[in-house]
């Protein structure tokens, strides 16, 4: 449902419409200059309203990013994708001459004659590997057909014109082969003799899976690649799940006269998992060896040490309540399995990607919250542990480290929860700086050896920047102010957003509120409340909100007051906090919404009777927990792609907060709208997705019946062939149109 250490790898465009949904920002005031025709046109125009056209038809509030590049191996250099006469080449350039003309890598005749989508190197940088007619699977898997590019003597080659499309192509750490995964199998193509070598044979739809993951590792531990070429080019660990034992989920899509049906492995709540075991084979070919982790449930991380061939592993138990690091060491052939480390906790150990391996020592450096908070810890191969980074205050994300300086760059949420910082110390824990600003949001990519990082910055006032920065955090370059965003933004009239606190059912808790632009204290205004409230995501940021905040000020414009609030549950407020609703998911976030929403009926200039929420996946769950449980409260609701019942969702996230249903049935059927559906008083709008592979249509229908039995009236609407996102065409436009139109009506 949620759910990065990079380099200067990913595209930072801002094209992620699909997810702008649940995500709130700020108006924006920036200092960018721009000219203006005439102070009397500009007052015309800033009486005009936003319509829903403006933001998902013409897209007038779209920023704008820094085209995708990559690090070089030295860390002087990038590449990106630029345009040379109108046409797309690949060229190098060094940060200190950020804007300069660059060096041609892949000319445009190459990326024209196959259409390239995206490229990646190899280790020495004298190949690449080129992406065409990719094509996403889910959330984050993607099949593409690929070439292989020698950048000195221009020789473009297909990776395999008899197994397409792939996925998951890489080159060796040697540069001499290229591994990939085609139906479900493991390949191994030699680049000096040209001959294909399919190390596995089992692999099956629906059956056996090698080298990738199943939807629901994709989906809950944010993966899909599941092999890795040891650092001598010899062996290859990898996954293999056999999910023929895990249940089918079939989807309808109505295109034709007959429906096509798509059926896939979706582990539910209670229900088993596919048997994952983890392998190591020779690049050559030969039997695979299979790893013995002793006792196990899922195996989220895998990841080849730089020095010698050792092998990380993590596990974790059904329960995802002990997260163990198994140090694997390969010799001869032989492999031997050691139990380095392990972590329990009373409720949950979270799974992200901040596991560093280092290269000059036999260490990595993890986060845990064993301490309250999120912090960085260094442990040896022996077991050894030592806490770097203190405080009552959460790291978020590992940004990379220095081995030469022994420093350590990571973001953290060090001045609360709104704010997003990057920060710098010391290996032994000395020396923790602030190397952006610490209010706002920040995030950075970093270059091979951390000397340079891009940084992008936003609040509740600025649009992003993006800028080049050495280590320290100097900036270097600005590359993008997102002038013609301001210029948009200051051609409407537009409200502040306020930071504000709610007392909750038993804290404090932060929130936002966007007032109408000519707001009056005498006067009574509805209130629009926009959560979500689930773990691992907070709302409440002093961040640039995209498409999300532009049609909350399309509300204000029309009279309406915004607000939302992270509710017990969420981030960066240590541990406790986020933790407090394990076993029980919507009860504690249920009692903070109402809380909530009874203090705001308080507020002088709140029409107490018209006071509406809407959310979207879990924002969809609490959103029709607060229309039944909190009835009395709320006149309208509006739930997108919602869970309704815990036992529909898949087990690995749910089963992390909640246990099976087994053994916890109290906690799901209690706080399952669908067992309060005879509460519902307002108006209460469902929208879902028929094509939606994570949280299932199901749910709505389930939601349906439940309302149905009890005689309770209500609107519903289906988009078909639609997923999670609820996106394409039309889709967003026609979606907003009609939730502003039931908002219009009803609140």
């Amino acid at each position: 449902m949620k759910m990065k250490f990079s380099l200067i790898s990913t595209f930072i465009m801002l094209t992620t419409l699909i997810f702008a949904q649940s995500k709130i920002g700020p108006m924006t005031s920036a200092p960018n200059q721009y000219d203006e025709t005439s102070s009397k046109i500009r007052l015309m125009a800033q009486k005009e309203h936003i319509t829903v056209e403006d933001i998902w038809k013409d897209y007038k509030f779209i920023g704008a990013g820094v085209n995708g590049f990559r690090s070089m191996k030295d860390g002087n250099y990038f590449s990106k994708i630029t345009r040379i006469n109108g046409e797309k080449a690949v060229t190098k350039h060094s940060f200190v001459d950020y804007s300069g003309s660059g060096e041609v890598l892949i000319a445009p005749t190459i990326i024209s004659s196959i259409d390239m989508d995206g490229y990646s190197f190899n280790s020495d940088e004298t190949k690449a590997l080129i992406t065409t007619e990719t094509k996403s699977i889910y959330r984050r898997s993607y099949s593409a057909v690929f070439y292989c590019l020698d950048l000195q003597t221009k020789k473009l080659q297909a990776l395999d014109p008899e197994r397409q499309p792939q996925t998951l192509a890489e080159y060796s750490p040697d540069g001499n082969k290229v591994s990939y995964i085609f139906k479900n199998n493991l390949y191994v193509k030699d680049l000096l003799t040209g001959k294909i070598k399919q190390l596995t044979k089992d692999g099956a739809t629906n059956k056996v899976i090698n080298g990738t993951t199943d939807w629901v590792y994709e989906e809950e531990f944010a993966i899909t690649k599941a092999y890795d070429w040891s650092p001598d080019s010899k062996y290859i660990a990898f996954l293999r799940f056999d999910e023929s034992n895990v249940r089918d989920f079939t989807m309808t899509a109505f295109h034709e006269l007959y429906p096509n049906y798509h059926t896939f492995k979706y582990p539910k709540a209670g229900e088993e998992n596919s048997k994952v075991t983890a392998l190591i084979i020779k690049a050559k070919g030969g039997k695979a060896k299979q790893i013995d982790l002793s006792d196990y449930e899922y195996i989220p991380r895998m990841q080849w040490a730089e020095k010698e061939n050792n092998l990380i592993i993590q596990t974790m138990n059904r329960h995802q309540n002990k997260l163990r690091y198994h140090l694997i060491a390969l010799n001869k052939n032989k492999i031997s399995v050691n139990l380095m480390y392990e972590e329990q906790s009373n409720t949950y150990v979270e799974i992200d990607d901040n596991l560093l391996l280092l290269r000059n020592r036999e260490a990595i450096l993890r986060t845990s919250e064993q301490s309250g908070f999120n912090h960085i810890y260094l442990l040896d191969f022996n077991g050894n542990t030592t806490q770097i980074t203190k405080g009552k205050w959460d790291v978020i994300e590992f940004l990379g480290v220095n081995e030469k300086s022994n420093t350590i760059y990571f973001t953290a949420a060090k001045k609360g929860p709104l704010h997003k910082g990057i920060y710098s110390i010391k290996m032994d824990g000395s020396t923790l700086k602030a190397i952006s600003k610490e209010t706002g949001t920040n995030g950075a990519d970093f270059s091979n050896g951390m000397s340079y990082f891009i940084k992008r910055y936003s609040n509740a006032n600025t649009p992003t920047v993006y800028s080049l920065c050495d280590n320290t955090g100097k900036e270097i370059e600005i590359l993008e102010t997102n002038n013609r965003l301001n210029t948009t933004l200051r051609s409407y009239k537009m409200s502040t957003k306020l930071f504000v606190t709610f007392q909750g059912h038993e804290h404090e808790l932060n929130g936002f509120m966007i007032k109408p632009p000519n707001f009056d204290k005498t006067k009574k205004y509805p209130v629009y409340m926009e959560i979500y409230g689930g773990p691992g995501a907070n709302e409440v940021s002093d961040s640039w909100g995209g498409m999300g905040f532009i049609y909350h000020q399309l509300l204000a414009q029309r009279g309406y007051i915004v607000v939302s609030v992270d509710p017990r549950g969420t981030m960066y407020r240590g541990a406790d906090f986020k933790k407090s609703t394990y076993r029980e998911l919507g009860k504690l976030e249920t009692e903070d919404f109402i809380a909530v929403a009874k203090e705001l009926q308080g507020y002088d200039f709140v029409d107490s009777n018209r006071i509406g929420i809407m959310g979207w996946s879990y924002g969809g769950f609490m959103t029709s927990l607060a229309m039944t449980k909190g009835a009395d409260l709320f006149k309208m609701g509006i739930a997108v792609a919602p869970v309704t019942n815990w036992r529909f969702y898949d087990n690995i996230y749910t089963e992390r907060f909640m246990r099976t249903p087994e053994e916890n049935p109290n906690g799901y059927d209690q706080n399952s709208p669908i067992n309060y559906v005879e509460k519902l008083k307002g108006n209460y709008l469902l929208i879902h997705g028929s094509g939606d592979d994570n949280v299932h249509y199901q749910n709505t229908m389930e939601m349906i019946s439940a309302l149905v039995a009890a005689n309770k009236q209500f609107d519903v609407f289906i988009y078909p062939n639609k997923n999670h996102g609820i996106y394409g065409g039309n889709t967003r436009n026609h979606l907003y149109s009609m939730m502003l139109n039931y908002t219009l009506k009803n609140l």
